[in-house]
């Protein structure tokens, strides 16, 4: 490359043979391809826009890395950055470059695609850092950063005496200020770097060796421990997280400087550790113990759990009888059989045939248990604990015994916990005689809303067979609620606007929706007037909540229970929608 070059400034791209951070090193000839070519000067390495683009680079490799040549171009944003430049504001150059190659950590090939002016001044050594190519599948990309800081260097002898030129030509340029006559000129003092780049290998081990060892007299001095020896170069950081115990390349500058003023490198290190361990602390020690104490929102706990509003709607509205022993009678005259008769003179008088119905439901218990200890108690100051058990506990019950009542428990007939169908008999699946089934044939090829207008139309044929109390409410799901609410008519406008309207469709009294019922896949609905369903419960029976303290355990106790039955008391007082299970063809079946 000639001699004679017009460029606003220059510096070292990259350097060969320095161990990164994350163990890599960039070996010689790595970008040898890039020898003698032009890339873009680019502002940080930001590529998202033109007016990020500050000039071009020319490059050139040499044994130490690779050089650049500078050139700003007369954008406003060229001009800006060459005064920054020329002034000492930036003194950074980094490259973006992929299609890397590595051989282990060692970095043997790639392509620079920019140079970047860049604010990281005082990066410990080389750093690479990937970053995947957007449309490059196959290649690695890195960013290498590469410090060039302006203090000078004029360090007193004990740390090594330099020649003022070990090479020809400078191992890294200064900015150039432009003379009128287009000519530039050089400034008379080096950087530290410029000095330290240019020496042998030989005074380099010695300069480092020499601030090693202040390094670690300074170390043990101020944390009174031993700690291993330094055996890297300075510039560059330690790859494990001990990043306190590490001086970097401005750190070392600063103590460089420092020790122009003391005389003395061995303080000026012991100085530049104090500073730096200074700074890793707050003003005040423990501040977190100032900070003010979390505060809960309320007063006592938000309770997760499902909408419950359904249970209060089915335990307001079923007969309660102060006994639990209940015998069920009813005379059937719905028959041909119970039907007055004309009579004609000489004919035999047919006596009328009543079918006589009856069954008994004894009670059960049904109980919460819950344990809390003593200390807990006394601990929990924010809310009364044992109130809000017990408030659970009671919801939780009687929750309980509302499921009980519309479809039973859904536990195992094996499990001991089981609330037994006969002693509190759900409606889903209780006798014929009390609750009508109607099984709803499902057509697959109906979607979801022309389903629910069927469904409708289900619900409203069903009331001829409904012989209960009044106006029953439906229990179904969520899901059929929703939809039957999304119906449209022929010009896309909803039918049932609000749930009033749909309930005088339905013509029943209450729409409720138990969440629980999404556990039943063929379950539609329920229809029921809860009047006709009877829970009794003797003297004693209701329910009561009991308290008790276990002295050997340091626990209180507390039970709440109730002794009840529960049935339909009304025949055909209900009326259970399913969905009828597909029938397998016999002809299919036998092939």
């Amino acid at each position: 490359m000639g001699k004679k070059l017009t460029f606003d400034f220059s510096g070292w791209a990259t350097r060969n043979d320095v161990r990164c951070s994350d163990g890599r090193t960039i070996r010689k000839g790595a970008f040898k391809d890039n020898d003698g070519q032009t890339v873009p000067l680019v502002w940080n390495h930001n590529h998202a826009a033109a007016d990020n683009v500050l000039g071009h680079a020319l490059l050139e490799n040499r044994e130490e890395g690779v050089y650049a040549y500078c050139s700003f171009n007369e954008t406003e944003q060229g001009k800006t950055a060459k005064e920054l430049v020329q002034h000492g504001d930036i003194c950074s150059l980094s490259i973006y470059a992929n299609q890397l190659k590595q051989n282990g950590g060692d970095v043997i090939h790639g392509a620079i695609r920019e140079v970047s002016l860049v604010l990281a001044g005082a990066n410990p050594g080389a750093k690479i850092e990937n970053i995947i190519a957007h449309g490059e599948t196959d290649a690695e990309q890195a960013v290498i950063w590469n410090a060039s800081d302006t203090f000078e260097y004029n360090v007193e002898k004990e740390i090594v005496e330099h020649s003022e030129k070990q090479n020809n030509e400078p191992a890294e340029a200064e900015p150039v200020q432009h003379a009128e006559e287009g000519k530039s000129e050089a400034k008379d003092d080096k950087t530290v770097e410029d000095v330290v780049n240019s020496m042998t290998e030989e005074q380099k081990t010695v300069l480092y060796a020499l601030v090693g060892a202040a390094f670690e007299d300074g170390k043990n001095e101020n944390n009174q421990e031993d700690t291993e020896e330094m055996k890297q170069n300075a510039f560059e950081s330690k790859t494990t997280n001990e990043t306190e115990n590490v001086l970097t390349h401005a750190e070392l500058v600063g103590a460089i400087e420092l020790a122009k003023k003391t005389g003395s490198l061995k303080e000026a290190v012991n100085q530049v550790i104090a500073d730096k361990e200074a700074e890793l602390q707050h003003s005040i020690t423990n501040i977190e113990r100032l900070f003010p104490e979390v505060k809960a929102i309320s007063n006592t706990p938000d309770t997760i759990n499902d909408d419950t509003s359904w249970v209060n709607k089915v335990m307001a509205k079923v007969h309660h009888t102060p006994f639990s022993r209940v015998k069920m009678m009813a005379m059937d005259i719905t028959g041909e059989q119970a039907r007055a008769r004309g009579y004609v003179k000489g004919n035999q008088k047919v006596e009328e045939v009543i079918a006589a119905l009856k069954r008994e439901t004894s009670p059960q218990t049904v109980y919460k248990l819950q344990k809390l200890d003593r200390d807990d108690i006394i601990d929990i100051t924010d809310f009364d604990v044992v109130a809000y058990i017990k408030q659970e506990m009671r919801g939780k019950l009687e929750e309980e015994i509302a499921r009980a009542i519309l479809t039973g428990d859904g536990r195992s007939a094996a499990s001991n916990d089981k609330i037994n169908p006969l002693n509190i008999r759900p409606i889903l699946g209780d006798d014929t005689t009390y609750v009508v089934k109607k099984l709803v044939e499902k057509d697959p090829n109906m979607d979801q809303y022309a389903f629910a207008k069927f469904f409708i139309k289900e619900v409203i044929r069903a009331r001829k067979d409904y012989k209960g109390s009044g106006n029953p409410a439906l229990f179904t799901t969520e899901d059929m609620l929703t939809d039957m609410l999304l119906i449209e008519d022929k010009n896309g406008r909803v039918i049932y606007d609000t749930i009033e309207k749909l309930k005088t469709a339905l013509r029943v009294s209450d729409i409720v929706t138990p969440p629980y019922f999404a556990e039943y896949e063929s379950l539609l609905g329920i229809l029921v007037n809860l009047n006709d369903y009877n829970v009794g419960a003797d003297k004693g029976g209701a329910v009561a909540m009991f308290d008790d303290f276990d002295l050997n355990f340091n626990k209180y106790e507390y039970l709440i229970e109730t002794r009840i039955s529960g049935a339909m008391v009304k025949p055909f007082g209900a009326v259970t929608f399913e969905i009828k299970p597909a029938t397998v063809n016999n002809e299919e079946s036998q092939d």
